[in-house]
């Protein structure tokens, strides 16, 4: 094995791990976490310190600063599918008189994608500064468990506001902070939650509808060409029925840039939908993936020194109001004199 086919695996686990390492953060010392960590340990022994030094700062740069490097992925990524399901699979269903309607909602969901995309990007998070510190300070109550009543920023030089969190990336304290998403740039907080739900939704909607259209379309062209009742020689001179394999075979050899990329959208809809999922578990219960993660390293913290019986008591989210309430406060965050009338 050369040094370049050496590098370049050690580069691919270095971003596995970070991201498995990011995944298994709400556990300290879990097994995941030590695994990953004695393995990039072994691997790091065989590659020169300099290149780590190198790999580790373009990771870091990558994953801890503000850059436009995953937007410009995303977009292409974007453009690709809709390049190829504009040029081949549109016109296919549309000489296959599929509805109109069909074939324009991806565009209908893209423009909405786009919008929320804009809105959540540019959109201010809740950055807190001291012209607002003591406004947003007194919207929520320190629960005593997550969050503390004096700790200070020691970059911001403020004392944290309940449910806040200095984002390392944009160098700011953010109201209600969720996380930085890398996709959008921007840090997701109280002011622009609502976008970014909407903004995840539409796009998990983008890919199943593309994908189903592209199924369809695949599917429409099986049962016309009536190859399920055919068979087929293979290389020892034996005639078989046509399987599913086949069938995936020949439509890949015949339209392989519109299977792979209906293998694509299929895979990105199964992992939108769950993420997706996720944030709506996260809006209705009025938690975010900061206090999610946090209850998580929480409990553990406490499991083993707490009775049985007192296990399920370790955390209790005091900010929950209520399924309808916890929806209605994404979409439309608390104000200072809206708390005084509770």
């Amino acid at each position: 094995m050369d040094f370049l086919t050496l590098f370049l695996i050690y580069l691919c686990f270095v971003l596995a791990a970070t991201a498995l390492l990011c995944t298994c953060s709400g556990r300290k010392g879990s097994f995941l976490s030590r695994s990953v960590s004695g393995a990039s340990q072994v691997l790091s022994l065989l590659i020169p310190t300099q290149l780590q030094r190198v790999t580790h700062r373009a990771l870091h740069r990558l994953f801890h600063t503000r850059s436009c490097l995953f937007v410009v992925l995303h977009i292409a990524l974007q453009a690709a599918v809709y390049g190829e399901y504009t040029w081949e699979v549109f016109v296919y269903c549309w000489e296959l008189q599929f509805p109109l309607l069909l074939l324009l909602l991806p565009y209908l969901l893209l423009a909405g994608n786009l919008g929320c995309f804009v809105l959540c990007s540019r959109a201010d998070p809740g950055i807190i500064t001291k012209s607002n510190h003591a406004s947003l300070a007194k919207i929520y109550a320190y629960d005593g468990a997550l969050f503390q009543k004096g700790i200070v920023c020691p970059t911001c030089n403020m004392e944290k506001p309940a449910r806040s969190k200095h984002c390392s990336c944009c160098g700011v304290c953010v109201h209600r902070f969720d996380h930085h998403c890398v996709w959008v740039n921007n840090c997701i907080g109280a002011c622009n939650a609502k976008y970014f739900l909407l903004y995840l939704f539409t796009l998990a909607a983008m890919a199943a509808t593309v994908a189903v259209t592209t199924a369809a379309f695949l599917i429409q062209v099986v049962l016309l060409s009536d190859l399920m009742h055919g068979s087929y020689v293979d290389d020892q001179g034996q005639e078989h029925a046509v399987e599913v394999l086949f069938l995936i075979q020949h439509l890949f050899l015949t339209f392989p840039r519109i299977v792979f990329m209906l293998g694509f959208v299929i895979l990105l809809t199964l992992v939108l939908g769950a993420y997706c999922c996720f944030n709506l578990y996260l809006a209705l219960t009025n938690r975010t993936s900061n206090e999610w993660y946090k209850s998580r390293r929480y409990w553990w913290s406490h499991h083993l020194m707490l009775q049985p019986r007192d296990r399920q008591a370790a955390y209790k989210n005091i900010y929950s109001k209520g399924v309808w309430m916890n929806l209605k406060e994404i979409f439309k965050p608390p104000t200072v004199l809206e708390r005084k009338k509770k």
